[in-house]
């Protein structure tokens, strides 16, 4: 495990911790052991386990959990993460651990595409969108993780804005179809067949279609590959007949989510005996759905999510100016997030002050009111607003200042907002 604990403080009232596994630190074979099955179970459990909120991210090539706690203790984030997804302790060994900004900068980055296998890809965005809308529908996430997903979303849409470093040969699909491309004289010739029905399956289509290329679509129902081929025009077929065309496909795509092996050694071995030509098959599903010895089929060739992690390298050179512009944007949202937390550090010393005096406000119009032998409504009304007037007016300058003063931090600012609380009565374990 590698961890992050030197810059911790971000000002918030809760601790950030992140615990990933990602295609850059762990193989495709490891990196499946750590998908939960049951995401639903994973999220009850590390809120059992002591997080106030909680969000987990998973695709194709890596595995995140976000945890908000007011004492977070990491080796317990990764007890419970060995016993949700069934690791053992050998396992933990391909964790990073992030702990308060540096949490907080990786998640910026993730939504950027800075952190992804084919840099600046779009679908991560939408990908981190849908994790976090689940957690919080589910009321697994709320106001401290809200915050820092929205200010990250919101980031990743402006570096793709500002930087174009969405622009080109972006995906994961677009990657492979131009393997495939490459491999092949003419794909738009070649028997294409797409086994898979999600979003990954869905950018796959999209890059043939857009290449003019022809293909089958399969899925583990006839109706959801009926259902998807109507959204990208590929022709639907029973999965029981696409395995049994399988001698005839010049191109495999495998795009699903499925815990089994959707193809193996024995189906592919008994498709190959009549075959004269070779195959190429794509696994870009996690877990992995085709077994790895088929590559060891004469004339198989077998590209998984490993091997197109080491042929997009060139990729993140490409794009070296866009990332320093992108790390730029990114170091500047950060200073506006830790300068948004220190200022709402003081949120709870000034509500209670105005609180505090708005009761003797209250209080002392009246008391005000009940001495004035005629007045009317309207009369009163000018009154009350005049005192709410004077407690605004003298309240809101040295407010306002604590406010900055906090802002900039240091000691003094501390000290500030703990005689200010304590004048006025406010006891917090937060100004203690």
């Amino acid at each position: 495990m590698t961890a992050s604990v030197g810059t911790q403080d971000l000002s918030l009232p809760v601790q950030i911790v992140n615990a990933r596994v990602t295609y850059k630190n762990a193989p495709i074979h490891l990196l499946e052991k750590f998908t939960f099955k049951d995401p639903e179970s994973a999220h009850r459990a590390f809120m059992e386990a002591g997080a106030d909120e909680c969000v987990i991210i998973q695709t194709c090539n890596r595995v995140e959990v976000y945890a908000a706690a007011k004492s977070p203790d990491e080796a317990k984030v990764l007890r419970q993460w060995a016993q949700s997804a069934g690791l053992q302790e050998k396992d933990l060994a391909s964790v990073e651990v992030d702990v308060g900004k540096d949490a907080v900068m990786h998640l910026m980055k993730l939504a950027s595409g800075l952190d992804s296998l084919v840099v600046g890809e779009d679908q991560i965005l939408g990908q981190v969108r849908r994790a976090f809308e689940y957690a919080r529908s589910n009321s697994y996430a709320s106001a401290n993780l809200a915050m820092i997903f929205d200010r990250a979303l919101k980031v990743g849409s402006r570096v793709r804005t500002v930087t174009g470093i969405n622009k080109g040969n972006v995906s994961i699909a677009s990657v492979a179809v131009n393997l495939a491309d490459e491999y092949f004289d003419d794909m738009k010739a070649k028997k294409v067949m797409l086994i898979g029905s999600g979003e990954a399956a869905s950018l796959v289509a999209k890059v043939l279609k857009r290449r003019g290329v022809d293909f089958m679509i399969t899925s583990r129902t006839y109706d959801r590959a009926r259902s998807f081929s109507e959204t990208v025009a590929g022709t639907p077929v029973r999965f029981e007949d696409a395995v049994a065309m399988f001698n005839e496909l010049d191109l495999v795509f495998v795009a699903t989510t499925a815990p089994y092996f959707l193809i193996t050694h024995e189906r592919m071995e008994a498709a190959m005996k009549d075959r004269k030509g070779a195959v190429m098959i794509f696994d870009l599903s996690n877990p992995r759905t085709v077994d790895e010895k088929v590559a060891t089929i004469h004339g198989v060739k077998l590209i998984n999510m490993d091997q197109i992690a080491e042929l997009v390298e060139k990729n993140v050179r490409s794009r070296m100016k866009e990332v320093i512009s992108a790390e730029k944007i990114i170091d500047d949202e950060m200073k506006s997030v830790d300068s948004m937390m220190k200022r709402l550090k003081a949120e709870p010393v000034v509500v209670s002050v105005f609180k505090s005096v708005d009761q003797i406000r209250e209080r002392e119009l009246k008391k005000a009111l009940s001495m004035l032998a005629k007045s009317s409504p309207e009369q009163e009304r000018i009154i009350e607003q005049l005192s709410y007037a004077i407690v605004e007016g003298i309240l809101s300058t040295p407010m306002n200042y604590l406010r900055k003063e906090i802002e900039a931090g240091g000691r003094e600012s501390e000290e500030l907002m703990k005689i200010v609380a304590k004048l006025f009565q406010y006891d917090d374990e937060k100004v203690q």
